[in-house]
């Protein structure tokens, strides 16, 4: 839809702006009813930091993976005035913005908010923000959780039995053990979620999403002092002394747009900015997806699945439970893949022969079009193959990301194409397991909802459906955690009551998009009994195969790189 300057004159919009894995999105949004009128795009210039410092060329040991703020602030400067240009508004007619991020990417401050990152600290790589996919501190996240179980800690149950190496506290406790002097400097330790609008505000805020998912609060509290004094005697105050903070409800007003801000982004100085969130949470809104049972899959480079509840239930294997964590008065559930689009990615730039890729110029089709029209019609099972869906390690419900993506049945006459498949099959039944783990828990899935760049591949989109015995609505909008995040600041900015009253005048669902064909459904169940034998065997077996070999891995690039700074 166009809307004339003359209509733009009498409405009032909002803008919302995700801070992905790769880049920001910045969507400017009607707030009458949701209509996204512009947006842009920025993408990082460092993207994920994970082989060397900027500037220092400091090699990176293995599963680390960082960003630089700059290219966050970046995006305000560049994205946000692009999507006011792009939709033809006016910032007078601005009346909030609000953000979210991918979680938990966390970074260590000094008291004012400066990033230990651009600092004299700078050559360390401790002092840089960990992106979620950080997955060095695996180590520090099994000795948490073994001391949590020891010590009967309730709160380890509100995360499926397991915090993550992606979480705050793992990260934390790397940087404590490793580098003790950049731990020490570490005034604040804050999620790039908060983090953001205190650079849009000037003031600290933290909130309930961030703090509850990745941060151990629960019940009003952080872990105990004696609990974080037996990991280490040096970790005893660090959630009093760098997380404690008043926690602000999601859709609330964070505070005010700085004149710096402004500056940045061309929008009207002193306009609500609202609290930070996560990417994955933030977007249920824009699907229509706050209310219980809804499950919203943000599928992207990784896949987040989030779903409200009405009652608090302990789902073994899942990311967490928090009271209003996605929408107030209902406990937020949450689960994720470590690696979905990143999977297909990585198979593309390994796997796609000369001939494929020059019939696909030939052609005008990107290569996941190729492969999608050469395997589409291939009968369920016809590949003769079954994968794990592990090449990022499991975040649900195994929490172990020391794990590593597997494949079976490979023989000579394997086609690049029928490995796509697989490895698309091999989410579906990732996914598969979370919804029943969720179910077998007590939490009721009644509806499967996409969002996310992925939800455009339609083999996929079946493949779930088939998969999973159910049909799979489609989120409208293109940029779900921008819409979101743009409907969060319709509440803070004092247009919509409530973030459900918001979701349902600015989101936009299409129910039923994919709907389940029986005889495939058959199928994958037999093709998914394999996978489960393949995920209990190397997931929960005796046999630590995957371990052994990440363990040889690092050995031997620790070594390489400590001779290479030699």
């Amino acid at each position: 839809m166009t809307v004339t300057p003359a209509a733009q004159d009498v409405e009032s919009y909002v803008v919302g702006v995700d801070f992905g894995t790769l880049s920001g999105r910045a969507v400017v949004v009607r707030v009458r009813d949701g209509e996204e009128v512009g947006s842009a795009v920025h993408e990082y210039p460092h993207g994920v930091i994970d082989r060397e410092l900027p500037d220092t060329g400091r090699i990176l040991p293995p599963d680390w993976a960082l960003q630089h703020p700059e290219d966050w602030r970046e995006v305000l400067r560049t994205a946000v005035p692009a999507a006011l240009a792009a939709g033809g508004v006016a910032p007078a007619s601005v009346i909030g913005i609000a953000t979210c991020f991918t979680a938990c990417t966390v970074l260590p401050v000094r008291a004012d908010g400066t990033p230990l990152a651009e600092t004299a600290l700078a050559g360390r790589p401790h002092a840089w923000p960990k992106l979620w996919k950080h997955h060095a501190a695996q180590d520090q996240a099994d000795r948490i959780n073994h001391l949590a179980h020891l010590r009967g800690e309730k709160w380890i149950s509100r995360y499926g039995g397991k915090i993550s190496a992606e979480w705050q506290y793992a990260k934390a406790l790397q940087l404590l053990e490793e580098d003790p002097d950049t731990y020490a400097a570490t005034e604040r330790w804050i999620e790039a979620a908060d983090w953001i609008v205190w650079e849009l505000t000037g003031a600290e805020t933290r909130n309930t999403c961030t703090a509850g998912y990745k941060g151990i609060h629960q019940d009003g509290q952080y872990p105990s002092q004696d609990y974080l004094a037996a990991l280490h005697p040096d970790f005893a105050d660090f959630a009093r002394t760098r997380l404690e903070h008043p926690l602000s409800p999601l859709g609330s007003r964070a505070g005010s747009l700085t004149a710096r801000a402004a500056a940045w982004t061309g929008l009207p100085e002193g306009i609500a900015v609202a609290t930070g969130n996560v990417d994955a949470h933030v977007a249920a809104p824009a699907a229509q997806a706050v209310e219980n049972g809804r499950l919203l899959a943000i599928m992207g480079t990784s896949t987040c699945h989030v779903v409200n509840g009405a009652a608090l239930a302990d789902v073994p294997g899942i990311c967490g439970v928090v009271d209003g964590g996605i929408v107030e008065g209902a406990f937020g559930y949450e689960a994720g893949q470590s690696a979905v689009g990143d999977i297909f990615a990585w198979w593309l730039r390994q796997g796609v022969p000369a001939d494929y890729l020059a019939e696909a110029e030939a052609t005008g089709q990107d290569l996941h079009q190729l492969l999608t029209g050469k395997i589409a019609d291939q009968p369920v099972g016809g590949h003769g193959l079954v994968a794990l869906d592990w090449m990022n390690g499991n975040r649900s419900t195994l929490v172990d990301h020391h794990l590593s993506g597997v494949i079976v049945g490979l023989t000579l006459a394997t086609r690049p194409e029928e490995i796509y498949r697989a490895l698309l099959e091999a989410t579906a039944f990732g996914t598969r397991t979370i919804v029943d783990a969720l179910e077998q828990g007590g939490v009721p899935v009644t509806e499967f909802i996409v969002t996310g760049g992925l939800k455009k591949n339609a083999l996929l989109m079946q493949i779930y459906a088939d998969v999973l015995r159910r049909p799979v609505s489609l989120a409208e909008s293109a940029q779900g955690p921008a819409l979101g995040s743009a409907i969060h600041a319709a509440v803070a900015a004092g247009a919509h009551p409530d973030v459900r009253t918001a979701a349902a005048a600015m989101g936009r669902v299409q129910r039923g998009a994919y709907q389940p064909d029986t005889a495939r459904a058959d199928a994958y169940d037999a093709l998914y009994a394999e996978y489960r034998a393949l995920h209990e065997h190397f997931g929960t077996g005796p046999d630590k195969l995957l371990h052994r070999l990440r363990a040889m891995r690092n050995t031997a690039l620790t070594v390489t790189a400590q001779k290479s700074e030699a």
